[in-house]
């Protein structure tokens, strides 16, 4: 029997799925936006014609309770099919297929009309959902049903029953969410039923020849949800009634346990997907940080599962497919799983993106054209901004020279790959440098670039990302003590640093510093060690207990650590909406001390003496490291500019220094290479 890999086909009963690969389903913002399904066609159609067999929409209410918002994207009523086909065609030119997901909300919905099994409250919305009745269920089983035959007759070669992340169906089938005393309540035979009779109900109004996968939820890291076997027993219900594919759910929207971010170790969870495969004869696919060809592999080979699903990295390289069947690992652009573009535009209801492409969702926007006219365009600073201009401008036929004054290219990435847990950055970075090599770029290094050079070179364009310096505060000592140090001397210099810290700025560089110091140097950081992970954030890879969740055993931090801010509002306020709360809790549970309202009144050798809650007292610290925000580096820029007539062009860091924000800089280089 040949070996199975990752481009083999895979044959269902009615079908073939032309290699293992499935882009997972992402909400994108654009199914709501003015012309959104046009642009999203053009989305989907880019990553059929990049190679992936099998696509997955954004989820779809069956009714207006389910939706996720008011104005959210429902299928019911024959008039809504027109603009589905539009997504159907564009995939099916590249003998790729497409399924519609739908999504009941239930108590995740944010608006007032929300239903769930129990009256109940989730913690991402401020709405209360009432307890459903059961004739609304029956008629919710008909919506299901109705939704999958609207997407038959739009074109869809399939649909995926969302049954995990916490939304309606999984809400039924955990205790936790359900205390209902009828026959959709007690025993798991009936918390189950639900999700039975709409597969029996969607199977029966359909046909055989129409995909129906099932996203089980097999992991879901919350107090009193399923326990294993409950897991099994409903699989091997699914597999009787008509499921073509499961598809594994991983965590939900509440849990306190990361199961995407960057944080999270590559693969981590194909444990459970292995596990449910050894149960059932249906194919079984994995998901959830798979973001590269190895691993991919390696899970299809040790028989983990049937096939992949990635959906972020589909975002950050639309071509991921074909450039790994062609062994060109290089040049695909790595999703880095920092959630800044993707998650969290969706959760603030803005259209999705990706910090490292950012013509994800905005392809009609971008579509590449050659330069009309050639130019020479000189680039001085190889980080994010510099970077991401330097490759677009030499893929539209300019010819660039990229300068940079350090001896490596990548800017504030160099200091995000070495925190414990961002260790996915680098491969931006290789990517890069693939890029530079690939486009023809010239790159010089360790080279500061001269007014003079500028005026003899003469080139037609010059753009400036030279980033940001650490602002210093004005405290007194700072300048002069031995017990200082900026962010940059740490995490780049190596410089050492003492057992007791105190950290002044809690902003994205201050906790990424305090993680930095937190982590004993002896030790893998958890993101690259899996039991390490587990121990951490207190998965359960035994699945022993419900919701496979154990007690915590955190790594207690390697220094006593002081992360202190002026403001008085939470520590790390601004970190990022969906992974803000897993930085606060990793330092929490470390022991680091957070002090908030805090005024500096100077630096000796006694250590750092502060103002909080009307209190003096003096910090006895080896060292204070300052993380008090960053300021442009643009007066070269402004030298240049005021002494030559060169065209000059600002992006990055050093055009706004509010915060390291590569998601803005790497945009920015990306939209001005296309104006020029």
């Amino acid at each position: 029997m040949p070996e199975i890999d990752v481009f083999t086909p895979l044959n269902l009963k009615h079908t073939q799925l032309k290699n293992r690969f499935v882009m997972g389903s992402m909400h994108t913002g654009l199914e709501e936006a003015k012309q959104g399904f046009d642009k999203l066609a053009y989305f989907y159609e880019q990553r059929a014609k990049g190679g992936v067999s099998l696509i997955v929409t954004g989820g779809i209410a069956p009714n207006f309770q389910g939706r996720l918002t008011p104005f959210a994207t429902q299928l019911s009523f024959p008039w809504q099919i027109k603009k589905h086909r539009k997504l159907t065609q564009a995939v099916h030119k590249h003998n790729s297929k497409i399924c519609l997901q739908i999504l009941h909300a239930g108590r995740y919905a944010y608006h007032p009309f929300s239903v769930a099994p129990s009256k109940s409250k989730a913690p991402i919305t401020p709405f209360k959902a009432r307890a459903i009745t059961q004739l609304e269920i029956k008629k919710t089983i008909f919506d299901y049903a109705n939704t999958a035959n609207m997407a038959k007759k739009a074109g869809y070669d399939g649909v995926e029953i969302m049954g995990s992340e916490g939304y309606f169906i999984n809400q039924f089938l955990a205790p936790k969410t359900n205390q209902r005393t009828d026959k959709y309540g007690g025993n798991f035979k009936n918390r189950m039923r639900l999700a039975i009779e709409i597969v029996q109900a969607i199977r029966k109004k359909v046909g055989d020849n129409f995909i129906i996968i099932f996203r089980l939820s097999m992991l879901e890291f919350v107090e009193d949800t399923q326990t294993y076997n409950e897991v099994i027993q409903l699989a091997k219900a699914l597999e009787k009634n008509g499921v073509d594919l499961i598809n594994s759910g991983i965590g939900w929207h509440e849990s306190r346990v990361p199961s995407i971010a960057t944080m999270v170790p590559r693969a981590a969870f194909t444990w459970i997907t292995q596990k449910v495969k050894q149960e059932i004869t249906l194919p079984v696919i994995a998901s959830n940080r798979i973001n590269n060809l190895q691993d991919a592999q390696t899970i299809l080979k040790s028989s983990q599962a049937d096939m992949i699903s990635m959906a972020r990295p589909f975002l950050a390289d639309p071509d991921f497919v074909n450039k790994a069947m062609n062994n060109d690992y290089m040049s695909i652009n790595t999703c880095i799983a920092c959630n800044q573009a993707c998650l969290d535009h969706t959760f603030k209801l803005k259209t999705a993106s990706c910090l490292v492409n950012p013509k994800a969702c905005h392809e009609t926007e971008f579509q590449l054209n050659f330069a009309k006219k050639k130019k020479k365009v000189f680039v001085i600073g190889a980080g994010p901004a510099g970077l991401s201009a330097a490759v677009e401008l030499a893929q539209r036929g300019h010819q660039v020279t990229l300068y940079e004054a350090r001896s490596e290219i990548g800017g504030q990435f160099n200091i995000a790959k070495e925190i414990p847990g961002k260790e996915e950055f680098k491969e931006t970075i290789r990517y890069f440098n693939h890029q530079l090599r690939q486009n023809n770029i010239v790159l010089k290094l360790n080279y500061k670039i001269q007014i003079e050079e500028l005026k003899k070179e003469a080139p037609d364009e010059v753009i400036f990302a030279t980033g940001v310096e650490a602002r210093i505060p004005d405290i007194q000592g700072i300048h002069t003590s031995t017990k200082v140090l900026n962010y940059t001397e740490v995490l780049l210099e190596k410089k050492h640093v003492g057992k007791k810290v105190a950290i002044i700025g809690a902003g994205g560089i201050g906790f990424d510093t305090a993680e930095f110091l937190a982590h004993n140097p002896n030790k893998t950081s958890p993101a690259l060690d899996k039991d390490e992970f587990y121990k951490e954030w207190g998965v359960d890879p035994k699945y022993q207990h419900r919701g496979a969740l154990k007690p915590k055993e955190p790594e207690a931090s390697y220094r006593e650590i002081y992360l202190l801010q002026r403001k008085t509002t939470k520590h790390g306020k601004g970190l990022g909406k969906t992974t803000g709360w897993i930085h606060r809790l990793s330092l929490k549970n470390k022991g680091i001390h957070f002090l908030g309202g805090v005024s500096y009144h100077k630096i000796d050798d006694k250590g750092l003496h502060i103002k909080r809650e009307q209190k003096t007292e003096v910090l006895d610290v080896d060292h204070i490291v300052i993380c008090a925000g960053q300021t442009s580096n643009n007066s070269f820029y402004q030298q240049v500019k005021n002494q030559t007539s060169l065209n000059c062009h600002l992006i990055g860091g050093a055009d706004v220094a509010q915060e390291i924000d590569a998601k803005r800089a790497i945009n920015q280089g990306v939209r001005l290479a296309n104006s020029l």
